[in-house]
């Protein structure tokens, strides 16, 4: 959520020679009102076939465009997210948070949000970056993109529909979306593979920058049709 391209500044460089072009930082979460509508923009935007690395909001994203097209969808990586609808707990928060933001008070809730989104071990090496990234996208990106996951549809029931290779990965200390609902989602998808990273929070491109990287390399490698050399580039959102 109110993410750019910074958050995968650890894994592109590496990606890049593994696919057929660059891949490409999808922002169409900044630029839609409702998860429905930025899938239906991203597949607009983005010709032929996908391969979808999405973390958290991104991982729902890209479900949701798998969704309304699996015909095009040659792969889902799905990175701290969750098939699971909001609670009504976790709706009042964001209600509460909508009002700070449109309030104007939007680092002060950050800062606090940035607690929760980091591994102990790791919220000093990143907080001051996580907080500058958000504070990119603004209020107004903030409030939107809360109201569009507020309104999500629960996907778990989709899930044993989903045909294509699914890799499932979930910080083990994540208190934000926790790894249950990675569990919950590898053991419904019919062709997913699972992994919990160790010392980690929500924030798995940054906190384990490394072996992010290189699982989804592996990952990519596996997919049919053997690497994306001669395929589609892979598209994160």
């Amino acid at each position: 959520m109110a993410c750019d391209a910074e958050v995968w500044r650890g894994q592109l460089a590496a990606l890049g020679p593994h696919a057929a072009q660059p891949p490409q930082v999808s922002d169409v979460h900044h630029r839609a009102a409702s998860l429905p509508e930025m899938a239906a923009l991203l597949l607009a935007e983005q010709p032929g076939e996908l391969v979808l690395v999405g973390c958290s909001l991104g991982g729902m994203l890209a479900l949701e465009v798998q969704r309304q097209c699996p015909e095009r969808v040659r792969g889902l990586g799905l990175l701290g997210s969750t098939a699971r609808p909001d609670t009504p707990e976790l709706i009042t928060l964001r209600q509460q948070a909508i009002v700070e933001f449109a309030a104007g008070r939007v680092e002060p809730l950050i800062r606090i949000n940035a607690m929760f989104a980091f591994h102990p071990d790791h919220r000093a090496a990143f907080t001051q970056d996580y907080v500058a990234m958000i504070l990119r996208a603004g209020g107004d990106s903030l409030i939107r993109q809360n109201l569009a996951v507020m309104a999500r549809a629960d996907l778990r029931p989709h899930l044993p529909a989903v045909r294509c290779p699914v890799l499932v990965a979930g910080g083990l200390d994540d208190t934000l979306t926790p790894p249950e609902c990675s569990r919950e989602m590898a053991r419904a998808l019919p062709h997913a593979e699972l992994h919990l990273l160790p010392r980690c929070g929500h924030m798995l491109t940054w906190e384990q920058a490394q072996p992010v990287t290189d699982m989804l390399l592996d990952w990519l490698a596996r997919l049919p049709d053997g690497p994306l050399g001669s395929s589609p580039s892979p598209t994160a959102s």
